[in-house]
């Protein structure tokens, strides 16, 4: 049994309506899941219905096989980290850590030995008596997470706790964020809409769209291999094309922008959406052995350091963007105006039905 489960989980407000639309999650003990969507789309709420904040209108919180729809948050030891932190500013870095350990009436030498393994932890020896506005983002960040930890939580909740950093300084705590979750073992729920956080932190992605659960998976499968076209255009950078199968030569083809594919368990006359990443499409100045492809005309190019940015044109006017990497020793680039022959691994086709078969 997973330790935590969350089943056909709804939540509805009179004047708003539906939120949640029948969750069902199972979170595995010492797991990181990212719970990631764009705004409104139901996964905050989730997670304050798992910290206890909101009560479901329908469904089941199962944790360590006990159910507790129904508990109040002071009695689930969940630890939570807001999106601003919540810390107390009057107080010393130390007396916000120790908190949670006060209310639960622990001694002085046990909250004095857990505030001092914790700090330890998240790399703020030596900063207990510093008051917490003279710290910096990252470091109040710091506290926020160890307050959160030092009552030793059955789940840890985080709710974008690194929305408020600068680039670098996320891309930091996103690693130490990481090695402590790994390192405690730590059931963990992490709430963002930012793509790469989920990608580069998590075990598996949830992604959530208009309350729903659309996908559940590795980063790769939800990156690679999306099995919605919603998740497929949210997780990174996407060509979209409309087209439709016929046949070809004994097999069912799509056509789209001067595109053909091959694809299997699709009738003829079928409409349907195909999508490719950027970085699947390669530029080439002669076409090479039996690659299909087809002629493009460079409609803008984007120097980054380690990509090149094109926009192409097929024959029939459509824009596709194409990524390919820089190269130390002679890198081939294309000018704006120029021909080039645009390959492609059909495998890297992404294609959805867009309604029944004419």
């Amino acid at each position: 049994m997973s330790f935590l489960q969350l089943r056909s989980i709804s939540k509805a407000y009179p004047r708003s309506g539906v939120v949640l639309r029948n969750l069902n999650l199972e979170v595995e003990r010492g797991e990181l899941i990212a719970l990631l969507g764009p705004s409104g789309c139901g996964k905050t709420t989730t997670l304050r219905i798992v910290a206890g904040l909101l009560e479901p209108s329908e469904g089941q919180l199962i944790v360590d096989g006990r159910d507790i729809t129904r508990t109040p948050p002071y009695r689930r030891n969940m630890g939570l980290v807001f999106q601003n932190y919540a810390l107390f500013p009057h107080l010393s870095v130390e007396r916000n850590v120790a908190f949670g350990l006060e209310v639960r009436g622990l001694g002085r030498q046990e909250i004095n030995r857990r505030v001092g393994e914790v700090l330890e932890l998240v790399h703020l020896n030596g900063f207990q008596k510093r008051s917490v506005r003279e710290l910096s983002g990252g470091q109040q960040q710091r506290v926020a997470l160890a307050r959160a930890l030092v009552i030793q939580p059955n789940v840890l909740l985080l709710d974008e706790p690194l929305s408020n950093l600068d680039a670098k300084l996320r891309e930091q705590m996103r690693t130490e964020i990481r090695r402590i979750q790994q390192e405690l073992r730590i059931t963990t729920l992490f709430v963002t809409h930012d793509q790469l956080e989920a990608l580069t932190m998590s075990d598996r992605v949830a992604v959530m769209h208009k309350g729903r659960l659309v996908q559940l998976g590795t980063p790769w499968e939800v990156y690679e291999r999306p099995t919605d076209p919603f998740v497929a255009e949210f997780i990174g950078r996407v060509n979209v094309l409309e087209g439709q199968t016929r046949e070809l030569d004994g097999s069912v083809v799509v056509e789209a922008a001067d595109i053909q594919i091959p694809v299997r368990n699709l009738p003829c006359g079928c409409k349907v959406r195909v999508m490719v990443r950027p970085h699947r499409l390669q530029l080439q100045r002669s076409p090479a052995g039996n690659a299909r492809g087809v002629e493009v005309r460079i409609a803008s190019m984007a120097y980054s350091g380690d990509l090149v940015h094109y926009e192409v044109a097929t024959p029939s006017g459509h824009l596709l963007d194409v990524e390919q990497m820089t190269r130390a020793s002679s890198p081939e680039f294309f000018a704006v105006g120029e021909l080039a022959h645009l390959i492609w691994n059909p495998e890297d086709w992404l294609v959805f039905p867009t309604e029944d078969t004419e």
